[in-house]
């Protein structure tokens, strides 16, 4: 039995979507029932609890061997929940979901708090394989209240580049480590294959939805942090996207791997691919439609 903390997010509805294709035996931990209801397989087995309330795992956790543990936000109280749980359900392998900002020397406030989550999973006992994936090509729906309000897109990094990666490529990594064997005591570093600057990947959206799409440079640190949240972020939150746009705007040539191709025996989506997937959504200008 696989358990699935995350299920409605980004990489977890691809997970779980994955999981339920193949056949396998899961459950999601959901925090609201309606809300997964209307994102999940109808046939998800869904528990509901709250990785934030330690009383409300037991249910979740018991009779499951295998953790798909992603944990939000920035602080680490739910990752200890987490791993107090799976020690008394008997877990014998977690999954855990980071980031490559744990990889950057000096290693900037986001990857601290990721590399907090991991020294914590790392120390429990239990067997873990650790994602960390870079930017999601779903990050550009972030960009939907400035297209759809003004035709353009906020660009806090100018010449940086980044090579996003597919949440559901994330989701297919983690489905191998969670069914399959070896995958213990591994660190996965996983990017697209393309490294583009803010303004590409605009260019890229703008043909698949048939709609200039302009970019304006992003001047203010409020308009950083716009540019990711637009409708604001707590103080240390907003403070490390700013440290963490301007690392990635000195980063010209961006971060690449090919852990996907290795491990999937096949190249990771391109972001045209994704677009081609959304383009509707960045036609209508609205997430919800």
């Amino acid at each position: 039995m696989i358990l699935v903390t995350g299920g409605t997010g980004n990489v977890g509805r691809e997970l779980v979507r994955q999981l339920d294709a193949a056949g396998a035996d899961f459950r999601v931990l959901v925090r609201d029932p309606a809300r997964a209801a209307a994102v999940l397989p109808a046939g998800a087995e869904r528990v509901t609890g709250d990785l934030a309330v330690p009383a409300t795992l037991a249910a979740a956790f018991a009779g499951a061997e295998r953790l798909f543990l992603l944990t939000p936000g920035i602080g680490s109280d739910t990752t200890v929940n987490a791993v107090a749980a799976a020690h008394t359900a008997g877990i014998r392998h977690i999954v855990q979901l980071s980031s490559t900002n744990v990889l950057g020397d000096p290693m900037p406030a986001m990857g601290r708090w990721h590399h907090e989550r991991e020294q914590i999973v790392g120390a429990c006992g239990i067997p873990a394989t650790v994602l960390r994936p870079g930017g999601f090509m779903t990050n550009a729906l972030d960009w939907l209240p400035t297209i759809r309000e003004g035709g353009y897109v906020l660009d806090p990094v100018g010449p940086g580049r980044i090579a996003p990666i597919d949440p559901a490529d994330i989701a297919a990594v983690a489905a191998l480590a969670l069914t399959g064997e070896g995958h213990e005591g591994r660190q996965y570093a996983l990017t697209g294959a393309e490294a583009l600057t803010v303004a590409e990947q605009v260019a890229v959206i703008s043909a698949a939805a048939g709609r200039p799409i302009a970019v304006r440079p992003a001047l203010t640190e409020q308009e950083v942090v716009a540019a990711r949240f637009p409708d604001g972020a707590p103080p240390a939150l907003a403070a490390a996207l700013v440290e963490g746009f301007a690392l990635l705007r000195a980063d010209t040539e961006g971060l690449r791997t090919d852990t996907v191709e290795r491990l999937l025996g096949r190249k990771p989506a391109t972001f045209a691919d994704w677009c081609a997937r959304h383009a509707d959504v960045f036609r209508q200008g609205s997430a919800g439609q």
